[in-house]
């Protein structure tokens, strides 16, 4: 088995793609990792789909000359607006991110399924497509309008946050939804405060587990797990608030900023 020590390379709009990382390092400690935030250009979710193919493919080029064997497209919004064009682009595995609807879809018991995203996530042909595959289920879609600035100037227990997020959620529990699905890499930060909006027999889910189970079958595959058994190295960079971002990866790493 070959020992394939480059690293994994992820992005994101922001730090929100940092949920993606922690579970990929839960799942694969011994990999090196390369992170970058392009929170410059956030939030993705109102740009069209001519930039988000663009900055994407900013992205992933500053990761591959950083020698990467795979890459995790972190972020929802660019994975249902650009991933078919990247993958035509690359040669490389790249993983996409999109809202976890399906094992929401199959264990709901009220067929009804609120989904917070961003509006281009909603918005996207892709996910128009995944939710044809459960026509019994009627999903309550809303666009979470400037919670991920929010995240990103770090005010995720700010007043703003959880008015904004009981505006959008109440009426989603009014309607019997009993699964919550978080459609944006950064939302899974939301939780301690979904907690005092969300009532306990609504499940919330997202997609950092699955992703991360995801990456670990590419890697066997493709035969591209690192195999020697030490523990991995993880770089973190920004191109804007490098505080920020240390706030959400402290004890993991030092985030540094860089120009791209």
């Amino acid at each position: 088995m070959n020992n394939d020590t480059r690293p994994i390379g992820l992005f994101d709009s922001g730090i929100g793609g940092t949920t993606i990382w922690f579970a990929v390092h839960k799942l694969l400690p011994c990999e090196n990792t390369i992170f970058i935030g392009d929170s410059a250009h956030a939030p993705y979710g109102q740009r069209s789909k001519e930039e988000l193919i663009a900055l994407s493919v900013k992205n992933i080029d500053w990761l591959l000359e950083n020698n990467v064997k795979l890459v995790i497209v972190a972020c929802n919004t660019a994975t249902t607006n650009a991933i078919e064009e990247l993958r035509s682009i690359y040669e490389i595995p790249i993983i996409g991110i999109e809202p976890a609807i399906k094992p929401a879809a199959l264990s709901t018991k009220t067929k009804k399924i609120g989904v917070l995203a961003t509006e281009r996530t909603l918005s996207s042909y892709k996910y128009a497509e995944a939710q044809k595959h459960f026509p019994d289920i009627t999903f309550i879609n809303q666009a979470g309008h400037k919670i991920v600035q929010l995240i990103e100037e770090g005010q995720i227990y700010s007043k703003e946050m959880e008015t904004l997020l009981r505006e959008y959620i109440t009426p989603m529990i009014d309607q019997q939804i009993d699964y919550l699905v978080l459609g944006c890499t950064h939302y899974p930060y939301l939780l301690p405060i979904l907690k005092n909006v969300v009532p306990e027999n609504i499940q919330i889910i997202d997609s950092g587990e699955a992703i991360a189970l995801q990456t670990q079958r590419i890697l066997q595959t493709n035969d591209l797990l690192k195999t020697d058994g030490l523990p991995g190295t993880s770089l973190f960079y920004t191109n804007k608030d490098v505080e920020i971002l240390q706030s959400f990866i402290n004890g993991y790493g030092t985030a540094e900023k860089i120009d791209f």
